[in-house]
């Protein structure tokens, strides 16, 4: 089924430094200096490797060419190896590549779902498998724990549009409305709102405020779908996340004419008329959790593409259509990427003390309210 080892050049370690390199790589975190940097595994694709990961290939055979198997598995299995020496727990976001998902991440799940469930977990350390503010949050519910980010440059392009300068801004325009923050956002926002919520509870969150008008950011889309459901007013910010914006309601009503029969479901991050022609709209979980539960024949998730793939390895008997639309920052995370953060405990992810204690404040308001 696969190469035979001989034929198979050893995998180059993309942005994973050999040990001999240690000397030229950056300053150690303070992790580092504290747990040390461990050696650089063998990373040759040999029976012994292919053996240890054929079960975890078993997972991903269905949406991964056994051609590419060889060039995961030394990674896969170093890093399952290396996450127990150093007691880390691996969280996987829904738009993860299927190797990470499937063949290393101990959680997967939308960005709440897994830094809480991290948060109940005796691991010392935690790999964030998303992007930076998941990593943030992560470590807002667990500052006793070292929290990693594989690539610090993998950003959001929400969390991104706006600032807690911004908050005090929009505060002072509106002064007394109350303000609630999309999770999608960094610390510094998160410490300036009165309460977070997520894409499926947002609706609930903004009706328990008790006000007739509420700030709503940042994303846009998701301010105008939970406004088509509710009689409070809702100012919103103007941020959008540059995968689901792309999505137009043209392109979804193509693929119907197509298929008639087609399930089309939804991220409410999308344009308002995109959800309008679809089937379905919710959180990465409740799309999951749709296809698992009603069992489409063929369905189309407008969302980001892997998120496809990893239901995929999940179901049978379901056709997954894939408009195919890549998050630049989540594809950022690689397991090169992932041993080199348990190699050298980089990157760590450390929040102002102060900061985190207000950050804290608004998204453990999300959790109270249920």
């Amino acid at each position: 089924m696969f190469p035979s080892p001989a034929s198979v050049a050893r995998p180059q370690p993309a942005g994973v430094q050999s040990a001999a390199s240690l000397a030229c790589a950056p300053p150690l975190s303070d992790a580092a200096r504290r747990l040390g940097v461990l050696p650089m595994p063998n990373l040759a694709w040999t029976p012994e490797v292919e053996a240890a990961t054929a079960h975890l290939y078993e997972k991903v055979k269905a949406v991964m060419p056994p051609v590419e198997w060889p060039f995961h598995a030394p990674y896969v299995k170093a890093i399952n190896e290396l996450k127990k020496e150093r007691n880390a727990v691996i969280l996987a976001h829904n738009y993860q590549t299927p190797e990470i998902y499937n063949c290393v991440a101990d959680v997967v799940g939308d960005s709440l779902q897994l830094a809480k469930l991290a948060s109940q977990s005796k691991a010392d350390i935690i790999v964030q498998g998303g992007v930076h503010f998941m990593a943030e949050t992560s470590k807002l519910l667990s500052p006793e724990k070292i929290v990693l980010i594989p690539d610090a440059r993998a950003g959001c392009s929400l969390a991104e549009s706006i600032t807690g300068a911004d908050v005090r801004a929009l505060r002072a325009k509106y002064p007394g409305v109350p303000v609630v923050a999309y999770v999608n956002t960094s610390a510094d926002v998160k410490a300036e709102v009165d309460i977070c919520c997520t894409s499926s509870n947002a609706l609930k969150v903004v009706e328990s405020l008790g006000s007739d008008r509420v700030i709503f950011l940042p994303d846009k889309y998701l301010a105008k779908n939970v406004q088509a459901q509710t009689k409070v007013q809702i100012i919103a910010w103007e941020g959008a996340c540059e995968v689901h914006e792309r999505f137009t309601a043209a392109e979804m009503l193509r693929y119907r004419a197509d298929d008639p029969s087609i399930t089309i479901i939804a991220h409410p991050e999308c344009p308002p008329e995109v959800v309008e022609v679809s089937d379905f709209a919710g959180s990465t979980a409740a799309m999951i959790d749709y296809v698992k539960t009603k069992k489409p024949k063929r369905v189309l998730l407008v969302t980001e593409c892997s998120m496809a793939d990893n239901v995929a390895t999940e179901t049978t008997g379901t056709e997954f259509v894939r408009p195919c639309n890549l998050c630049p920052h989540m594809k950022r995370i690689t397991l090169p990427k992932i041993l080199e953060s348990l190699i050298y405990l980089r990157e760590e992810i450390v929040i102002e003390p102060a900061l985190a204690v207000r950050a804290r404040r608004s998204v453990q308001a999300m959790i109270d309210l249920g």
